[in-house]
């Protein structure tokens, strides 16, 4: 019998004979569906099966635990606002309505942060389960439950969690949602309660998806096989300060205090830490054996099922800030838009909690975007203050080899022995499955247990001469701050009630991970940033960029920046704050490494650019001009390469037809555009021609193979030379992808028209590119082929949107469900404008095609003067139900731009509510 089968305490007894009817059913909709393709009849049964999962939202009902009612409004959308007396009351009910709409999603993702997928889909889950438990992630939830938490957060935890429970007692998994019924063909499992726990360990795989630079760590170290130090140099530039501005232009870091400061202060001084530095012992080159250790253990990371709809790599997202005074309401206006890649339901759910009288008693007057799983307000307004959010990237991860002798590792000259602890994984419709974690003194796991050959090809592993013998070979551990017991869990409900500057950034302490740029802004007319976190401190000449020797002391972390040293800035002069990934301190005002992998500032920049174009104008910015800056679709990337494209002197009447699409052209990528669609494929073939083809193979395209150059060379090779290899790499992961690195890479060689990257050997169809314009050429032909093979002949046809298509799916069934079941729950496509490092950032990979794999998760707008003015949208719905009306009913607006109302106020709410249902005690 499959594990896990046993009822939870809120079960019904003595259903049999129902659920072999509702199976039977359930049989009937698939059988139907298969044979008539899901349309009329077959969507009729669809429906009419699925109701008795829909949530009731109106009328009453009793809720065992609450101290008196409770009332939820939900208008047009089914975005719920919920109004209690007190603070457990709000929370519980905030339980209870997340569960009626998402509790499949709700408990899918607990399954995965405690590492049991295995329990609900099988043995395909059993290797993911095994690295998530060598993680341990529900484990630090639950000492950081037990040890770290207030009093209050876990009342608020214990709450929730009796809403979600309240909302499970007495039903089948059918009557929860269609996947459940889908599931009981294969598996009995039936739900569990939910517990705080649950909730905590939310947090863990948030922090994991954000987790900042160890991909491109693992990439630096992947290059080492076919580049040299110079050219991986090439690929990865220093941030441009001086032409793309950081998050904080007016503080730096006082030596004399140990602080970050605001205005005039002592220079950065010495600091204790050096940005140079290798890691590998000071060596750039990774060890031979490292190659294959590192691919593998990329291919495990990248199965990882992700939390929040990202995966680590060209993650993104805008937020800022404008001060009243560039207004035309003389308050602030705050945005913000969060680059995840896109899931169905959307990670967000919008919701409000509201004490229907703000007392010691019931605390909270707030509204914004929740996770569903979680208590609380991720991102939104309360009544005297916004903030919003964005991933600061900074580095809280690095991998350590560690030199495997008998049952211990080496440290500093000495064999230490292991902790270890065994973890047993529950299989449906299989056997158990026993694994042993170890981790060294600092709480690294040894994630090279995970994969039976990364210990293996460690045996070939060399580094410097310094480095212990290699023996059996180097294993693979990682340091992460989230490994370790905090209290983030606070600093949500902190945010939640915050009411002035101080106050948010005494809440901003305790958010120690995930690190993300906070902006603020309040209804006393003030502005503010601070980047919060629990952020290392590495020892001179380790900068975190590669894998470190785990046998020497000297590379462990040596602490963790101050909280009074994290970058921070209030009312700066200028009048306003943008944050978009890009570098957070010049790094001349500052002394400690935050990360070498900043995002290169074109999105913050070009942002920051249109509000100065505004302010500059005489104009003042409206909550509408803030929509329109989050739309904004120019290319940077084409305004540096079109005038490049344009003189080359074309023979080709068909490419030189193509290339007249771009004349006249003004850079921006809607929808409709032939010449966007032109041009985002010249772009990526110059990219696949200038360096695609000299990655090495981890880092290319799985499936694309092609004969290349010699190790240490960028240019053409001679054919007796080559060597044949194939790529590795999933598709939406692979390298170049064209993000603003890319952007970055080109502009640094863009007039060296002799560059060893612009070279390209010859093939059976094209002649060697020796120069620029030759290896342009040769793109914007095999561009225009390219697309005529995709989109037609015909170039009147031609539209970026055709190419540059969303899909939605669901991300359990709908991806590895039976094809009739993905059809019942995926929806799409869309057609969408915008591209990879805009402001309207629908993401795509450059070697992989021109589909969205990523996008601005939610759009909002916050207008401080009047909060029931400002505008929100979700990238789906409300509803995590396949048939229900909010299922994707805020998709076609999110597509087209449009933001929806945000009532607020009592009177805003009550005019915009729809359904009233009242929670009684």
């Amino acid at each position: 019998m499959p594990p896990n089968t046993t009822a939870s305490s809120g079960q019904k007894p003595g259903k049999s004979g129902r659920k072999k009817g509702r199976k039977a059913r359930l049989f009937l909709i698939v059988l139907v569906l298969a044979l008539f393709g899901g349309v009329a009849y077959g969507g009729y049964w669809g429906v009419s099966t699925v109701r008795a999962s829909f949530p009731q939202t109106k009328g009453s009902l009793t809720l065992d635990g609450l101290s008196g009612p409770v009332d939820v409004k939900r208008d047009g959308n089914g975005i719920p606002q919920i109004y209690a007396s007190s603070d457990e009351d709000l929370f519980m009910a905030q339980g209870y309505v997340q569960a009626q709409d998402r509790f499949y999603e709700m408990d899918v993702r607990r399954h995965m942060t405690s590492g049991r997928l295995s329990e609900m889909f099988g043995s395909g889950q059993v290797k993911n389960d095994e690295f998530l438990r060598t993680m341990g992630w529900d484990r630090v939830a639950k000492e950081e439950y037990d040890k770290k938490l207030s009093a209050s957060t876990k009342k608020y935890l214990q709450a929730y969690a009796k809403g979600v429970n309240a909302y499970l007692k007495g039903k089948d998994g059918e009557d929860i949602s269609l996947e459940y019924a889908a599931l009981g063909f294969t598996n009995d499992y039936k739900p569990q309660e939910w517990t705080p726990v649950d909730s905590v360990a939310w947090l863990k795989a948030m922090a994991w998806d954000l987790r900042g630079n160890m991909q491109e760590e693992i990439d630096r170290s992947l290059m080492t096989s076919r580049l040299g130090p110079k050219q991986i140099a090439d690929l990865y530039p220093e941030y441009p300060y001086s032409r793309n501005k950081t998050i904080t232009q007016e503080g730096q870091y006082d030596s004399v205090t140990g602080s970050y400061v605001q205005g005039s202060s002592t220079t950065a001084g010495s600091g204790t830490q050096s940005t140079a530095g290798t890691g590998l012992a000071g060596n750039t080159t990774a060890p031979d054996g490292l190659q294959s250790q590192l691919s593998k253990l990329y291919n495990v990371l990248d199965n990882v099922p992700t939390a929040v709809g990202v995966n680590g790599n060209g993650i993104g997202s805008n937020s800022w800030v404008v001060a009243g005074e560039h207004t035309i309401t003389n308050k602030p206006l705050l945005a913000n838009d969060p680059h995840l890649s896109a899931s169905l339901p959307s990670v967000w759910y919008q919701m409000g909690l509201h004490c229907t009288s703000v007392s010691s008693k019931c605390q909270y007057d707030v509204s914004g975007y929740t996770f569903a799983g979680m208590p609380g307000v991720v991102i939104g307004h309360n009544q005297d203050i916004a903030w919003g959010m964005t991933n600061s990237g900074v580095d809280v991860t690095d991998l350590y080899l560690e030199k495997i002798t008998g049952e211990g590792y080496e440290y500093d000259g000495k064999v230490l022995p292991f902790t270890t602890r065994k973890e047993t994984i529950k299989v449906a419709g299989g056997a158990d499955k026993t694994i042993v974690v170890r981790e060294t003194k600092d709480g690294m796991p040894l994630l090279s247990d995970r994969d039976d050959e990364l210990v293996k090809v460690g045996k070939k592993a060399t580094v410097d001469s310094g480095a212990p013998d290699r023996g059996d070979g180097y294993a693979i551990a990682l340091r992460w701050t989230a490994l370790d017991p905090g209290n983030s869990m606070d600093a949500v409900f902190q945010l939640d009630k915050a009411s002035n500057w101080s106050e948010f950034r005494t809440a901003a302490a305790s958010f120690d991970v995930p690190s993300q740029n906070l902006i603020y802004a309040d209804t006393n007319n003030n502005i503010g940033y601070q980047l919060p976190g629990k952020i290392p401190t590495r020892s001179k000449g380790d900068d975190g960029s590669l894998p470190s020797p785990g046998w020497d002391s000297k590379y462990r972390w040596t602490g963790y920046i101050k909280q009074s040293a994290l970058p921070y800035e209030y009312n700066p002069k200028r009048g306003y704050i943008v944050t978009a990934n890009q570098a957070v301190v010049d790094k001349d005002k500052y002394p400690y490494t935050l990360t070498t992998d900043w995002g290169y500032g074109t999105r913050s920049q070009r942002i920051s650019d249109l509000i100065e174009a505004k302010i500059k104008g005489g104009g003042k910015i409206s909550t509408d001009d803030m929509r329109q800056m989050q739309l904004d679709d120019s290319s940077e990337i084409a305004k540096l390469i079109v005038p490049k494209l344009l003189k080359i002197d074309v023979a080709d009447k068909n490419v030189r037809d193509a290339q007249k699409l771009l004349e006249g052209w003004d850079y921006t990528q809607d929808a409709d555009s032939a010449a966007a669609a032109y041009f985002n494929a010249t772009w990526r073939n110059i990219l696949k021609l200038a360096f695609g083809n000299k990655l090495p193979k981890e880092l290319r395209v799985k499936g694309q193979c092609l004969n290349v150059a010699p190790v240490d060379s960028t240019g053409p090779a001679d054919e007796n030379q080559t060597v044949r290899e194939c790529g590795q790499r999933e598709a939406d992961q692979a390298q170049p992808d064209g993000g603003d690195r890319w952007f970055e890479v080109v502009r640094k060689i863009i007039d060296d028209q002799n560059n060893d990257w612009w070279k390209a050997p010859k093939t059976r169809l094209d002649k060697a590119a020796d120069n620029r314009d030759e290896l342009f050429a040769r793109a914007m032909k095999d561009a225009r082929w390219e697309l005529t093979a995709k989109l037609g002949k015909d170039m009147d046809t031609w539209s970026w949107g055709r190419l540059h298509r969303l899909f939605l799916k669901n991300q359990t069934l709908g991806t590895e469900g039976p094809g009739v079941l993905q059809y019942m729950l995926n929806r799409g496509p869309w057609k969408l404008s915008g591209g990879e490092a805009t402001v309207n950032a629908t993401g795509w990979n450059a070697a992989g095609g021109y589909g969205v794999v990523w996008v601005p998760s939610m759009r909002m707008v916050v207008n401080l003067d009047d909060f029931d003015k400002s505008k929100w949208i979700n990238l789906s719905g409300a509803s995590g139900h396949a048939y229900s009306a909010h299922y994707t009913d805020q998709t076609d607006k999110w597509a087209k731009g449009e933001l929806l109302p945000w009532s607020f106020s009592d009177k805003a709410v009550d005019k915009s509510t729809s359904d009233t249902l009242v929670l009684k005690p």
